[in-house]
């Protein structure tokens, strides 16, 4: 639904945001929950709209595995195929009688190929079964050349170990209200020079067409030096916010997203590393505030970030 109030005339909108103001052209959040930009390309063939590194490096980890063993597993079945319609006679070594065996002697072999192991167990003879079986050692070289590669980049591959609370509230802050999110390190990495900027896109009815709008929500705080425990965004809801004067049932019945991107600079591969995250209005949370998430261990040595409270609010009267 659109905003049924006026934006408070002292909240400026910006239009360098790299998103399109016509509201009608847009579906659904700017950007996914896991902060990429929620855009599908079409117009263009598939393979020339991937880059496949790109993909190998960010899909989820048991997606890469998945891969990498269907791969070995269909490289070497189309081998072994091979092996099998050229004729196992041409394999020395295998006794097998049955014609799975066989076919299973073939796959084993082209495995001990493909990997370039080489047990001697069984061998090629002939022309062509000797020629495809140094094709596959080539393609099996290659292969694992690049699957290597695969691993360390992404092993190595800089990333903003963060996460943010799955709510954004709502709560008291000072003599007023105040929009809070909050995020945290959770890995034993060294994050420091922390920036933190905060847009606000809304779908509007202006001059009788829907349009999305766009401001830059002023923070409390948008540097710290070290981003060691967790850090909660305050945006004070002052005169200068979009969200003033805006009560529950505004935020219930609009269409708006809070966009968050975070710069953060890693000592260990020095480098800086950013992550963006995003809230539609009905994951904001009105009249609430959120629990302590670091305490002091028992032996008074070290401070403890339960990462597990990170999420953990309890409502309060605004």
């Amino acid at each position: 639904m659109p905003l049924r109030k006026k934006i408070n005339s002292k909240a400026q909108a910006v239009k360098n945001t790299g998103f399109g103001t016509n509201a009608s052209s847009y579906g659904g959040r700017f950007v996914t929950k896991s902060g990429n930009a929620n855009v599908r390309k079409t117009g263009i063939g598939f393979l020339d709209s991937i880059s496949w590194y790109h993909t190998m490096l960010t899909i989820p980890r048991w997606k890469f595995f998945f891969i990498v063993f269907a791969f070995y597993f269909l490289v070497n079945f189309a081998f072994a195929s091979i092996y099998y319609l050229l004729g196992v006679e041409h394999l020395n070594g295998i006794t097998a009688i049955a014609s799975l065996d066989k076919f299973g002697q073939a796959f084993f072999f082209s495995v001990q190929t493909f990997t370039t192991v080489g047990y001697g167990h069984i061998s090629p003879s002939g022309f062509m079964t000797s020629f495809v079986a140094s094709i596959e050692a080539l393609f099996g070289l290659l292969s694992f050349a690049i699957a290597t590669g695969l691993f360390y980049g992404r092993f190595s591959k800089p990333k903003a170990h963060i996460i943010f609370s799955e709510n954004a509230i709502i709560a008291p802050f000072q003599e007023g209200t105040a929009l809070m999110l909050r995020l945290s390190p959770y890995k034993n990495t060294n994050l420091t020079d922390a920036e933190a900027r905060m847009t606000l896109g809304l779908h509007m009815e202006e001059e009788g067409k829907m349009v999305n709008k766009f401001y830059t929500l002023d923070l409390e705080l948008e540097k710290v030096g070290s981003l060691t425990l967790s850090w909660t965004l305050v945006h004070p809801i002052t005169e200068r916010s979009p969200f003033y004067n805006m009560n529950e049932n505004d935020i219930k019945t609009t269409l708006g997203e809070v966009i968050i991107f975070i710069k953060v600079f890693d000592d260990m591969y020095s480098t800086t590393v950013v992550k963006r995250a995003s809230y539609t209005f009905d994951e904001i949370v009105y009249g609430a505030k959120f629990l302590p998430m670091f305490t002091r261990s028992t032996d008074n040595n070290k401070t403890l970030l339960h990462i597990d409270k990170l999420n953990l609010f309890e409502r309060v009267e605004l």
